[in-house]
């Protein structure tokens, strides 16, 4: 009996002891990584987001990012150190080559920091879009107390992250007067701002005993990937077209129904990537509607061209352009120079592509099998047998005054008589003279008159 008990004793103790062992070695353990390698903006802030997301959701017992950036808007930084430091997993932060700026900030707030040979931390001087030039005091100021009180959190020192952002902290042996804080790999390990020196995720894990472990790669879903493509400029560029023209087209020939639902579709595939990557704001888009609205006033109701119509394109392009870039209301300071140049680029060029494109196909719209489909295009020739109730000859040459806007159809006013009109493709406004060039058909083609 004796026997038998010390045996069951024995394979209880071997059994707790390789249980132990694939402990050690992270053996059912899930370690998640994902990559901040781009500029920190609000895209970026979204994957992050939807990363560390999708880390609790597989119940993820560490997370490690994979680091190399040399920064970008600061209030994009303190969203991204505000989600590591109140993440319930542990976070490590893995710099492969940079962690600068905005990167040191969001490395200081993670739980470990390990870093590649070669690898750098720091330089957190907060500077423009513009012209890189170092930002006002007051920007500089909140970036040093976010480095403060992040490394104060993580138990690091607060003095040495402070004087990675002003140069103007001197620490004795660290950095003189004048120069902002860059460490090395051994420099950053020394002042205890690295744990120490890894060549890949890997070594890090197999040095915490997690060799075992599972390790599962962020991967963006098929919405982001869809989202990324609408977001390529020369998508953008092609939405806007689509935009501009169905407008155009809708209120040339009001009724038809698919330019302006294309334009719709259009307008939501523009502004729906953007602003689920926080770059369109609600009044951004609000500004593009007013536009749309103003312009529409005042080709409608308002005779002329005048301030509603320029405020209208105004509206419409100050909206389109906003909605790409990651401005704070109308402050550019952290706008890129590049970004900021590219948008307009962008929506300037589609605008004068697509009115471009409009009066080189209105012509030829008629000609389309498919649009004939839907439209009246062909012409009954009294040649064919075709009669109506035309208007008299003699009114060829009559001059007469605009009844109702030409746009290009309406209606114009001869000897009293109201009939009904069309010009050559021009808007002509209420109250203008016009002469009549041709009486075919049950509508009179006029042109302006001129003395």
């Amino acid at each position: 009996m004796k026997i038998y008990f010390s045996a069951l004793i024995l394979f209880l103790i071997i059994s707790s002891q390789l249980v132990l062992a694939q402990s050690d070695t992270g053996v059912d353990k899930k370690v998640f990584t994902f990559k901040i390698d781009t500029d920190i903006d609000p895209a970026m802030t979204r994957r992050v987001k939807l990363a560390l997301e999708n880390a609790e959701e597989i119940d993820a017992d560490l997370i490690i990012i994979e680091m190399d950036t040399y920064g970008g808007a600061v209030n994009d930084a303190d969203e991204i150190r505000t989600m590591v430091l109140n993440s319930t997993i542990p976070i490590y932060v893995f710099i492969n080559k940079d962690a600068a700026s905005a990167g040191a900030l969001i490395s200081i707030a993670t739980d470990s920091i390990y870093m590649a040979p070669g690898a750098s931390i720091g330089a957190a001087t907060v500077v423009n879009g513009a012209d890189g030039a170092a930002a006002p005091d007051k920007y500089q100021s909140y970036m040093r107390s976010m480095m403060r009180s992040t490394a104060e959190a993580k138990g690091r020192d607060p003095k040495i992250a402070e004087a990675m952002v002003d140069e103007k902290i001197e620490i004795e042996g660290i950095s003189e007067e004048g120069s902002v804080i860059t460490f090395s790999v051994s420099e950053a390990e020394k002042y205890g701002f690295c744990e120490g020196q890894y060549d890949s995720i890997e070594d890090i894990l197999a040095s915490q005993n997690l060799g075992e472990a599972e390790i599962i790669t962020y991967e963006t879903g098929l919405s982001e990937q869809i989202i990324a493509f609408f977001l390529n400029p020369a998508v953008s560029g092609f939405l806007i077209l689509i935009i501009i023209g169905g407008l155009y087209f809708e209120l040339q020939t009001p009724g038809v129904g698919f330019p302006i639902l294309a334009s719709v579709v259009a307008v939501f595939l523009y502004f729906i990537p953007y602003y689920l990557n926080g770059l369109a704001e609600n009044w951004e888009i609000l500004v593009f509607f007013i536009g749309v609205i103003l312009l529409a006033v005042e080709l409608f109701v308002i005779p002329g061209f005048g301030i509603f119509g320029v405020l209208g394109i105004i509206g419409i392009l100050t909206g389109l352009v906003l909605g790409m870039i990651p401005n704070q209301n109308f402050n550019f300071d952290f706008v890129p120079a590049a970004d900021l140049f590219g948008a307009l680029l962008t929506v300037i060029l589609a605008a004068i592509v697509s009115v471009g494109l409009v009066f080189w196909l209105t012509p030829k719209v008629n000609e389309w099998g498919a649009f004939k489909t839907i439209t009246l295009a062909s012409t009954q020739q009294r040649s064919e047998g075709y009669t109506s109730s035309s208007y008299s000859e003699t009114l060829n040459g009559k001059t007469g005054t605009v009844h109702s806007r030409l746009r290009p159809s309406g209606r114009i006013e001869i000897d009293g008589d109201v009939y009904d009109a069309y010009s050559r493709g021009e808007f002509i406004d209420q109250g203008e003279k016009v002469i009549v060039i041709s009486t075919e058909g049950t509508s009179l083609k006029v042109k302006k008159w001129e003395a």
